[in-house]
């Protein structure tokens, strides 16, 4: 009896009126009444730019996403161009606050090659003997457990943070493949394989090469991979992983304590999970919807889905829509171009065709079901989910691979929170509570 009456009273005495945000003016997940962010810092790290403001109105705009200055599909469309790998690029951008020069970046990545290995009996003590379900929480938890393999982790030097971002960059990917292996054993009964590292190669080889029972993977494949690892790498302040990465490192706590809450914050299905979701409702349309190419039936479809009629009942269509962008969203525009090329004469080109399909439809049928004329355009986890799917990436490794890659952007804010917060992070909570008087314990009734 006693933990049912404290079942019910998680929700009964958690729950506060939507009344009292209105009253006290509480702008809710810090966000104004227009959707945009309450302004809550200043960053030289990304602009995430989605719209324009006039004489006080949100006005719609295409989407574009700024690492240091320059442009992601700059940066993207030169790394393309010369066939080259970019990610590391993109961290020593990130960290670095400018491009590195040739000498610099093949140095630089060889000191990310050379930080991969785990420390000595790291996998079988912090991995393999205390295995989950969910490969995220093993993220964070090994993350954690660097701390004690660490002779100073609270050192908070120049050097000390940079050397630890960038053994946390070079092993994040390591340990996501290790704790994805150790899951298949435990909890799958499947054959673990671990292979070992090949000093050399660029970030995408790794996980592809480590990945893979073969080891075997084309080169275009390892450049899809890497075009995905850029486009998560940053995506400003105000994302919930980055905020949650300064939050903690204004209180002046760890680096290994800020980033393994930037994982957590991302674990969330709010946050870094929405490519499942995508193809889960990519899944509900194909076992619905005959013909793929029949706009009036994906319509028809889709509006149920709007209705909670339909789907998961959520009644949101995947993929479609953005806190920040309206017209487009880079990376969305970008990864569609590529994913279309891998797509094409493969057995994957239907579903590609589907999701173009999904992402033109959807703003007409949105209009008709909310009567709404807001913006919507397709957000990154539509295709990215795809994309992973088409490269054989098992989807327990889509959100671990998010994290992978955005490794790079919490640890240039912390670097900037560090030396720009000063001060803790502190918002302020209105109290609703009453005073009570105390009642004696054998005066008190249920």
């Amino acid at each position: 009896m006693l933990k049912e009456s404290m079942y019910a009273a998680f929700e009964k005495n958690n729950n506060i009126s939507s009344e009292y945000m209105e009253r006290y003016g509480v702008k809710r997940g810090l966000r104004n009444s227009d959707g945009t962010g309450v302004m809550a810092g200043i960053t030289n790290i990304c602009n995430v730019h989605g719209y324009v403001v006039d004489d006080g109105e949100k006005q719609p705009a295409e989407g574009r996403l700024i690492f240091r200055g320059y442009s992601i599909n700059d940066l993207i469309e030169r790394v393309m161009s010369q066939d080259r790998f970019g990610y590391e690029e993109i961290v020593f951008l990130l960290l670095s606050g400018r491009l590195p020069d040739k000498d610099e970046l093949y140095e630089f990545s060889t000191i990310l090659s050379e930080n991969r290995a785990l420390p000595g009996t790291f996998f079988e003590d912090m991995i393999l003997k205390a295995p989950s379900r969910d490969i995220m929480n093993k993220m964070a938890r090994s993350i954690l457990a660097l701390y004690s393999f660490d002779p100073v982790p609270e050192s908070g030097t120049a050097e000390h943070e940079v050397d630890t971002a960038i053994s946390l960059i070079a092993k994040i990917p390591v340990i996501m493949i290790c704790a994805y292996e150790a899951k298949k054993r435990f909890y799958c009964g499947e054959t673990m394989i671990l292979h070992p590292l090949i000093k050399g190669q660029s970030t995408s080889e790794n996980i592809l090469s480590t990945l893979r029972a073969d080891r075997k993977f084309t080169h275009d494949e390892a450049k899809l991979l890497d075009l995905m690892l850029m486009l998560h790498a940053e995506h400003g302040g105000g994302n919930n992983s980055s905020f949650s990465c300064r939050v903690l490192t204004s209180s002046g706590t760890d680096p290994y304590s800020a980033y393994a809450a930037a994982v957590g914050s991302l674990k969330g299905p709010r946050h870094g999970g929405a490519n499942h979701k995508v193809l889960e409702m990519q899944e509900f349309i194909k076992a619905n919807v005959r013909n793929w190419d029949d706009d009036k039936e994906l319509s028809a479809y889709l509006r149920k889905i709007l209705k909670k009629e339909a789907g998961d009942g959520s009644g949101l269509i995947y993929g479609m829509g953005h806190a920040v962008y309206t017209l487009s969203d880079p990376r969305a525009v970008i990864l569609k171009k590529y994913a279309g090329k891998m797509a094409k004469g493969t057995e994957f080109e239907k579903e590609f065709h589907l999701l173009e399909s999904i992402e033109r439809l959807t703003p007409e049928v949105f209009r008709e079901v909310r009567h709404s004329d807001k913006a919507m355009c397709a957000n990154i986890d539509m295709y990215s989910g795809f994309v992973y799917k088409m490269l054989g990436i098992p989807q327990e490794l889509f959100t671990p691979l998010f994290a992978v890659s955005r490794m790079a952007g919490w640890c240039a804010h912390r670097f900037e929170e560090i030396n720009s917060g000063k001060r803790i992070i502190r918002p302020a909570y209105k109290s609703i509570s009453k005073e009570k008087e105390y009642i004696d314990l054998e005066e008190r009734e249920l």
